[in-house]
């Protein structure tokens, strides 16, 4: 059996790595943050007590942002995989908290390979890359496309990008970079702005919310479903030699047009129900990425399964459930609650 751990386990990608993990025989090992509430809500279907034979998900408490835990619980499961997901990960907020973003997307990964190094492990590493770190570079962005970074997230994560090409380089460490595009899901957390919109939809039919405030309509990302890629981070460890890999659809959307997909879904217009914030647009913002994923497909026979309509339907989905609303009764209720915002 193989034994995987992973950094940010409770995260959306984190949550979706470990079912898939388990899927596959492995026994997963997940860091997590103490809190004085429960925040593994994500991973608590996964949950079996610790003192049984057949758990296969088991959670340590470390933080990145202290090297010694990290190393501790390196050496005590030495696992065969490690997936570093871990990280303060919304743009917007890190023009708020630079320093804490630099400390725990940048310096963290410092300690992360540090461990790995002192523990003297057979060990295969993927770090969580990033989209945003191509910013404003002209797009399709693949693998060979200049770092653009225009955020303190994008550049943290530029940082931590190449001290693991360079830890590969100088020290024979089995690590990868992962450079992945938005993905988004039913777990995603609600403050980033897909989610937000789908669960503004769900709210809006069920009469608890009347309209919802967004920043930059125009921005447009490559949007892929989080199953699709998280799929891709186990295959980049499987290959021998380790690489760099850009995963995306290959294809872009505005925000604009997840709010009409979104809203579709019900039946409504999105319009009506859509105010713009200036609070919400960002000091420097990331006007299109658009992935070049050509070297993931070719060398590891990794493609997307799930469309960006897809996408949208089975998050407005999720959120109507959560509100215990089944889609045909949402679209009966929205009519009735919104009868001039109805598509013809």
């Amino acid at each position: 059996m193989k034994t995987a751990l992973i950094t940010g386990i409770t995260g959306q990608d984190g949550s979706h790595l470990a079912d898939l993990l388990i899927d596959k025989g492995y026994e997963v090992h997940g860091v997590i943050r103490r809190a004085s509430t429960f925040n593994t809500q994500r991973v608590d279907h996964l949950y079996r007590d610790p003192h049984d034979p057949g758990a296969r998900m088991h959670l340590h408490y470390g933080d990145l942002t202290d090297g010694s835990q990290i190393a501790r619980v390196i050496r005590t499961i030495r696992p065969d995989e490690i997936y570093n997901l871990g990280a303060q990960s919304h743009v917007g907020v890190s023009f708020h908290q630079p320093e804490y973003t630099g400390d725990v997307d940048g310096l963290g990964v410092i300690r992360l390979l540090e461990a790995i190094r002192d523990a003297d492990v057979d060990v295969r590493l993927y770090q969580a890359g990033t989209s945003e770190m191509f910013g404003d570079a002209p797009p399709p962005q693949s693998e060979s496309t200049e770092f653009r970074p225009r955020s303190p997230y994008a550049a943290a994560k530029v940082y931590a990008h190449w001290l693991v090409s360079n830890y590969r380089e100088a020290y024979g460490l089995h690590a990868v970079n992962g450079i992945l595009f938005n993905h988004e899901g039913e777990r995603r957390g609600e403050t980033f702005v897909t989610r937000k919109i789908t669960r503004a939809v769900a709210r809006i039919v069920a009469g608890r919310q009347d309209h919802m405030y967004l920043g930059n309509l125009g921005a447009s990302r490559d949007w892929g479903y989080a199953k699709d890629y998280v799929r891709a981070m186990w295959m980049m460890l499987q290959v021998d030699t380790p690489d760099d890999y850009v995963i995306g659809t290959g294809e872009s959307h505005t925000v604009r047009e997840f709010c009409e997909a979104a809203f579709a879904q019900v039946g409504l217009h999105w319009r009506p129900f859509v105010k713009i914030d200036p609070a919400y647009f960002r000091p420097t913002d990331v006007e299109h990425l658009e992935a070049d994923s050509s070297k993931a497909r070719a060398k590891l026979g990794w493609a997307p399964e799930t469309t960006f309509a897809e996408l949208a339907a089975l998050m407005v989905k999720a959120d109507l459930a959560a509100l215990g609303l089944d889609p045909d009764a949402a679209r009966e209720m929205a009519a009735e609650r919104h009868p001039e915002a109805v598509v013809e």
